[in-house]
C-alpha cells in the first residue's frame, strides 16, 4: 500500500507541474471573469428585453440577474468546452512517457503495471476534480459575491421554471457531482487511448473526435441513431441540467449516472488489460 501511495504521489506531482495542466485553469478563469464582467455591464439591458415581455403577464419580484443565474449560464457555457481541457492533460499520461522512454524506467520498480496505470488514472481524476472545483468557485461563489443570490429563473424542457434561492445549494452540488462523473468518462477515455496509442498527441485528438462524433449522433432524431443514443456517454453528459428541473427527475439522473459509471469501469478495465500485455520495450 505504501508503495502505491508513493507512486500516486509522484504521479500527482508530475501531473500538476506540467505546463499544459495550467492551460485549463487559465481558460476557465478567463471565460468566467470576462462573462461576469459582460453581465455586470450589459446583463441588465439584455434581461430587460426578456423580463419586459414577461412582466405583462407575470409579477416578477427580486433580482433576476443574480449569482445563481450567472453560475447556471457559466456551467452551460464551459462544461461543453471542458472535455478538451481534460483530454489535453489526461490524453498523454501514459503515451507521453512511452514516447519519451521514461515508462521503461518506471516499470523497473517492483510495483506492478496495474498499480502504475491506476495511479496515473487517479492523477487524471484528481486534475479533473481540481479543474471542476476551480470552475465551481469562480462560477458560483464569485458570481454570488458580485451579483448576490436570488431565485433562479430559467427555461427548461417544460417551459419557464422558477427555483427559490434557498433551494439552490443542493441542486448545484448535485449538478457538479454529475458534471464530474461526466468529465471522468472523458478523462478515462483519453487515458484508455493513451494506453493503446504511443503518440502523445493522437489520444488527445482521438478523444475529442469521439466526443464530437457521439454528440452529432445524439443531435439527430433518427430511428437508426435512437437505438444507440441511450448508450452513448455524451447523451448523459448534460444530465446535470436535470438538477434544475422541478420536480427533479431522480430516476433519470440515476440511470444516467449508472451508464456513465459503467463507461468508466469498462474503459479503465480495458486499459489495465491492454497495458499489462503491452510491449513497452519495443
Amino acid at each position: 500500500m505504501k508503495e502505491f501511495i508513493a507512486i500516486l504521489k509522484n504521479e500527482l506531482i508530475k501531473t500538476i507541474k506540467r505546463p499544459r495542466s495550467f492551460i485549463g485553469f487559465g481558460v476557465v478563469a478567463f471565460i468566467c471573469l470576462i462573462l461576469q464582467a459582460a453581465f455586470a455591464n450589459d446583463g441588465r439591458e439584455i434581461l430587460s428585453l426578456v423580463t419586459g415581455q414577461l412582466e405583462n403577464t407575470l409579477s416578477i419580484e427580486g433580482q433576476v440577474l443574480n449569482g445563481n443565474l450567472i453560475c447556471f449560464v457559466l456551467l452551460q457555457t464551459l462544461i461543453i468546452q471542458m472535455p478538451l481541457l481534460v483530454a489535453l492533460v489526461t490524453g498523454d499520461l501514459v503515451s507521453g512517457e512511452v514516447a519519451t522512454g521514461t515508462m521503461r524506467f518506471l516499470l523497473t520498480r517492483p510495483a506492478s503495471r496495474t498499480k502504475v496505470l491506476v495511479a496515473k488514472w487517479l492523477a487524471g481524476m484528481f486534475y479533473t476534480f481540481l479543474l471542476l472545483l476551480f470552475l465551481g468557485v469562480l462560477a458560483l461563489f464569485v458570481s454570488r459575491g458580485i451579483f448576490g443570490a436570488d431565485d433562479l429563473i430559467h427555461v427548461n424542457s417544460e417551459g419557464l421554471t422558477v427555483i427559490q434561492a434557498n433551494d439552490m445549494n443542493w441542486r448545484f452540488a448535485g449538478a457538479f457531482v454529475i458534471a464530474f462523473l461526466s468529465l471522468s468518462v472523458v478523462a478515462t477515455l483519453a487515458h484508455f487511448l493513451s494506453t493503446v496509442l504511443d503518440n502523445s498527441i493522437t489520444p488527445i485528438v482521438s478523444t475529442m473526435a469521439i466526443v464530437i462524433i457521439f454528440t452529432i449522433i445524439g443531435m439527430f432524431d433518427m430511428p437508426s441513431f435512437n437505438v444507440i443514443q441511450p448508450f452513448l456517454f455524451t447523451t448523459h453528459m448534460i444530465s446535470w441540467k436535470d438538477m434544475f428541473e422541478d420536480p427533479v427527475p431522480k430516476q433519470e439522473i440515476i440511470n444516467s449516472c449508472i451508464i456513465l459509471f459503467a463507461h468508466i469501469v469498462v474503459l479503465l478495465g480495458s486499459s489495465i488489460y491492454i497495458f499489462n500485455r503491452k510491449d513497452i520495450n519495443s
